[in-house]
């Protein structure tokens, strides 16, 4: 095989960086979920998973969760509020502010998010076996828990 009938390679150098290669897996997987969802529908994603897992939560409280500015959050709110996906209510703690819930529609929404996802999921790390996916899985969340979290 010739030079030019080999696919092109970054350096080597950068081949060898966990981070060059932790970027590329990302911007991969960005692309992937792109082909299925909507860049809206990944922050919906995000919220509505909150949501499902700590319960209520105030907008300052989802926005320090997810690492998202509290506008950012607002504007997803309203959308998802829109759609009768959550619902807000006054906080009965401080009636100042309001806490936020998912309801019957929010949470069949973020099913059918969470069927799109496992399917990036299944094509991004299609050459990995399903033990490699969990050490994979293992060996990110270790190296994530090592370092303070960082804002989105």
């Amino acid at each position: 095989m010739t030079d030019m009938e080999r696919p092109l390679q970054p350096p080597g150098r950068l081949r060898g960086l966990a981070s060059w290669q932790v970027n590329k897996a990302s911007t991969l997987g960005a692309r992937l979920t792109a082909q299925r969802m909507q860049l809206s529908a990944r922050a919906d994603f995000a919220v509505l998973a909150a949501l499902e897992e700590y319960g209520a939560l105030s907008q300052a409280e989802i926005g320090r969760r997810l690492g998202l500015d509290r506008n950012d959050v607002n504007g997803v709110l309203n959308r998802l509020e829109s759609h009768h996906q959550v619902g807000r209510q006054v906080d009965p703690a401080d009636r100042r502010r309001n806490v936020v819930s998912l309801t019957p529609a929010g949470r069949a929404y973020l099913e059918e998010l969470q069927q799109h996802t496992d399917a990036v999921q299944d094509t991004l790390l299609a050459g990995l076996s399903a033990e490699e996916r969990q050490q994979l899985h293992y060996l990110l969340t270790k190296l994530l828990a090592s370092h303070q979290p960082q804002p989105a």
